[in-house]
């Protein structure tokens, strides 16, 4: 599965990329070129500020402007992470609207900076698709609240009250293995520091700019005496890894690197670990969420405040959250947000549930936002000075 390339920017050296929360030094930003255009201009500002559908004139007018504004800026979204590519297809064909997405392999960083860089400019982004660590308190004014219209289906503990953000898709951490190279695929912690698996364990990102890799950190912390609150023991962990030759320092996000040897083993979110987000074929690859304590994200849906396409951004939010929009995240293998009402509703897609990978526990509870945030901000500070 391609990862979104989590390269650290280096002004938000304390943040981490493509983060989330629990079910976050590389090159300069590079965002296709656009050209400065006013977004006042010919945005709707009742679209600019409408908090609702209904608050802005119904689902008809938020359609009918959205259609008339013709396209949507999307950042970081790769056609594989979560059936982000079916889904672009999908509200393309339904709609008409053109989907711009700048840096498909980004990071969550990455996608705030452009936030904060090209206000105003026609090729902004409209929407986000963050990390936890990034909807902490200093990114919150570059949002601009939003309820899309299954709001109540979405668990409080998933969303901002004020609608700022708002919990989209989720998974688990899990041991994804190449079937060439390791013949017997790890299901605990533990595990990973055998002789065999030598210079195997690899992540899909950096932590600390990451969220896949943070999350494999944090996941090992609290299979190592620590906490939400306490990310040091994962540290410790790698920095193990690191020192049995176990730990291999590659950034894994595509099946190239995989089929080229490079990743035999990679601890990564298991909606982007299964074969098929990959683009393996199941004979090639296997995938454990390991026993122990499972520890799980959610990923965020943000309305830039500064969005040039206001009404569309609106409608994509509206898309994603709908009946169709959840299930095709849950085709993706990523569990999705308003799952609970969905199968008491009846209307959850029961076949790809079935093939979601099993777990030996059940997640209780969720690290809060200033959890994320300070788990990040350490791990893109210790990281490299503790393991590489």
């Amino acid at each position: 599965m391609t990862n979104r390339n989590r390269r650290a920017l280096a002004r938000l050296s304390q943040s981490r990329a493509r983060f989330a929360a629990p079910v976050a030094a590389v090159t300069a930003l590079a965002l296709t070129a656009g050209v400065l255009a006013s977004s006042s201009a010919s945005a709707d500002t009742s679209w600019s500020t409408a908090t609702s559908a209904t608050a802005g004139g119904g689902m008809t007018a938020l359609v009918a402007a959205a259609k008339a504004e013709g396209k949507l800026n999307v950042i970081t979204l790769p056609s594989n992470w979560a059936n982000y590519g079916t889904i672009m297809k999908q509200f393309t064909a339904e709609y008409g609207i053109k989907i711009n997405d700048a840096i498909p392999d980004g990071s969550s960083a990455q996608e705030i900076e452009a936030i904060e860089q090209d206000k105003g400019r026609s090729d902004a982004p409209d929407v986000v698709d963050i990390g936890q660590a990034f909807t902490a308190t200093q990114y919150q004014k570059l949002f601009s609240p939003y309820e899309v219209s299954t709001w109540a289906n979405i668990p409080a503990g998933n969303k901002a009250a004020n609608g700022d953000y708002v919990n989209d898709y989720g998974g688990y951490v899990s041991f994804g293995c190449f079937k060439k190279l390791v013949k017997k695929c790890p299901t605990s912690w533990a595990q990973l520091e055998s002789a065999q698996y030598a210079k195997d364990v690899t992540l899909n990102g950096i932590p600390g700019q990451a969220g896949a890799a943070t999350g494999a950190v944090w996941a090992a912390a609290v299979n190592n005496g620590g906490s939400y609150s306490n990310i040091k023991p994962g540290l410790t962990f790698f920095a193990k890894l690191a020192k049995l030759g176990n730990f291999n320092n590659n950034d894994c996000d595509s099946s190239a690197e995989i089929e080229a040897g490079a990743c035999p083993i990679v601890v990564n979110w298991d909606f982007l670990n299964v074969a098929g987000s990959w683009g393996l074929p199941a004979s090639q690859w296997t995938v454990n969420v390991p026993t122990g304590t499972p520890f799980a994200e959610y990923y965020n849906q943000a309305i830039s405040a500064t969005a040039p396409d206001p009404a569309a951004a609106r409608l994509w939010e509206e898309f994603l959250y709908s009946t169709k929009g959840q299930n095709d995240f849950l085709e993706g293998y990523a569990r999705p947000v308003e799952e609970a009402a969905m199968t008491k509703n009846g209307t959850i897609d029961k076949a790809a549930l079935a093939k979601l990978p099993t777990t030996s526990g059940v997640v209780k509870s969720l690290p809060t936002v200033a959890q994320a945030s300070a788990a990040a901000s350490l791990l893109a500070a210790k990281w490299g000075s503790a393991v590489l």
